[in-house]
């Protein structure tokens, strides 16, 4: 296989490396990775055997790098349910979590999810599954 042959913006790399710096999330932090190691020049096959990504996707992500700019690189929205608990209700259950139980056997404190999800339904009116108590 060859060199990826496209023309990339004069800014991309000094913005993969900021992304390099700054990043905290790990999928973001690969693929910035990836795409630095390409648009230096790298083969793509390399790349993709060197830090176990697909073949289709680094070609994909160099793509929409060299067409779309540093724009291209930011995610799509995915597909699917959007999530039940929004940042605000994860706040208030991770101060449910943590905060002291006022009384012996207070639901407030470590209890199960299920209990977690039904006090901050009471308190929120927000109904929560247990599942959702669970992935906060």
């Amino acid at each position: 296989m060859r060199t990826l042959k496209l023309h990339f913006p004069a800014d991309a790399l000094p913005t993969l490396a900021t992304v390099l710096q700054q990043t905290k999330e790990a999928r973001v932090f690969r693929r910035a990775q990836a795409v630095r190691d390409v648009v230096t020049g790298q083969r793509l096959q390399t790349v993709s055997d060197t830090l176990q990504l697909t073949y289709a996707a680094l070609r994909k992500w160099g793509h929409r790098l060299a067409h779309q700019g540093t724009r291209g690189r930011s995610e799509r929205p995915r597909s699917g349910r959007p999530p039940t608990v929004t940042c605000e209700l994860a706040m208030h259950l991770n101060r449910l979590v943590d905060q002291d139980p006022v009384q012996p056997g207070s639901l407030h404190a470590q209890g199960s999810c299920q209990e977690l999800a039904t006090v901050l339904g009471r308190q929120t009116g927000i109904p929560l599954s247990r599942e959702s108590g669970r992935e906060v």
